[in-house]
């Protein structure tokens, strides 16, 4: 039996049973037929399922692949780039050797957006997407595992409570994103730290570092990770649709101490990351790490400060910046109409107004902290100062 059986993303031999299946599915027809006629979806589901079912399956043809499938979800993520963007950019991509495999750690701001962003640029840049690590947290519905494992994810389990348990499931996922790497020749995408960092502090998580290395104990950590080629990627939001439930849920979080997601808060997060507002969105790939420390809190600030400096700052941030009550005078930091023109000021002015006005008072410094702190991070970076 495959070790990573449990784990791993679908094979093209496993895509056509698994398509069967989930053209099988109720509930994923349902959420189709909801996403695609929304008015006619309740009265007239029982009719609309069978038809989408079909309509799939003429779309997939006789023999579905994963590149295929990939091929036609690049199709709606270009639509949702002009839906809900203005525009994507990318910068550092020539750094990059299409033949190499790589260890992608970005920072992570959006649940589905953040990895198919960079799985949008890669594949424009005509290299193989990678693999993506995701929490099976999201993958409360059968259908929901099923999509994201066609679409080269493979899981982590987060929601063991066994210290023992814990231990052999991170062995098994070390030994696979190692596998994938080193044997497939398959980049995997991970997020710095679990979660998203609700609170604008993109910072990594050591203990994700420690993880990779697990699973090769007969090698140093430098050696281990180097062969890894790790890749810091920065993940900019002009503007986050979800940035009002996250200032909820950090003043929820400060004021009681704790915070307990409502049923289907996930689903809804994931659907407005998706749809909703993001003006400009820009990828930065820095480059391949080549000199690894040998130790994992000293690879995490390496990181960390490779991330922030390829993060793009855009006037929102500055204008939130402004607002902040943790300005550091010593920064020295611009005000937006210093760096930007006067139109793309003003733009920004009017839309972060509007979602001041749009968060109830005692949440908007929760609000002004997502889009400062970068600020305040990257010019600590520049200054050459701790973070």
């Amino acid at each position: 039996m495959d070790e990573f059986e449990a784990i791993r993303p679908y094979s093209d031999a496993e895509v056509p049973g698994v398509l069967q299946r989930l053209l099988n599915d109720d509930a994923f027809l349902g959420v189709l037929a909801r996403f695609r006629f929304p008015r006619l979806a309740r009265p007239l589901g029982w009719l609309l399922r069978p038809f989408i079912a079909r309509r799939l399956r003429c779309q997939l043809g006789q023999n579905p692949s994963v590149n295929s499938l990939q091929k036609r979800i690049e199709r709606y993520l270009d639509r949702t780039v002009e839906q809900a963007t203005d525009g994507i950019s990318y910068s550092g991509m020539e750094r990059l050797d299409p033949e190499q495999a790589y260890l992608f750690l970005a920072n992570h701001r959006d649940i589905v957006m953040d990895p198919a962003f960079v799985n949008y640029a890669i594949f424009h840049r005509g290299m193989r997407t990678p693999r993506i690590a995701i929490g099976d947290n999201l993958l409360q519905k059968p259908f929901v595992s099923d999509l994201m494992r066609l679409n080269k994810s493979f899981i982590v389990h987060r929601s063991l409570t066994g210290r023992r348990e814990k231990l052999a499931a991170y062995q098994v996922l070390s030994a696979y994103i190692n596998h994938s790497i080193r044997e497939d020749r398959e980049s995997v995408w991970i997020a710095q730290a679990e979660g998203r960092a609700k609170d604008g502090n993109d910072r990594t998580d050591s203990a994700i570092l420690k993880m990779m290395h697990m699973s090769r104990k007969d090698e140093r950590f430098t050696e281990a990770l180097a062969a890894l080629h790790p890749v810091p990627v920065s993940i900019s939001y002009e503007y986050d649709p979800c940035d009002q439930a996250k200032a909820r849920e950090l003043y929820i979080r400060a004021t009681t101490g704790s915070y307990v997601k409502a049923r289907g808060e996930d689903d809804a997060s994931i659907a407005l990351g998706i749809t909703g507002y993001k003006g400009r969105v820009h990828i930065h790939f820095s480059a391949p790490l080549e000199q690894i420390p040998d130790d994992a809190r000293q690879l995490a600030t390496l990181l960390d400060q490779q991330i922030l400096q390829g993060y793009r700052l855009f006037p929102v941030h500055y204008l939130a910046y402004a607002l902040w009550q943790h300005q550091e005078p010593a920064l020295q930091v611009p005000a937006a109409e210093a760096l930007f023109s006067q139109a793309e000021v003003a733009r920004a002015s009017q839309e972060w107004e509007r979602r001041l006005n749009a968060c109830p008072v005692e949440y908007r410094t929760w609000l002004i902290q997502q889009y400062a702190m970068p600020v305040r991070n990257q010019y600590r970076v520049k200054a050459g100062l701790p973070l």
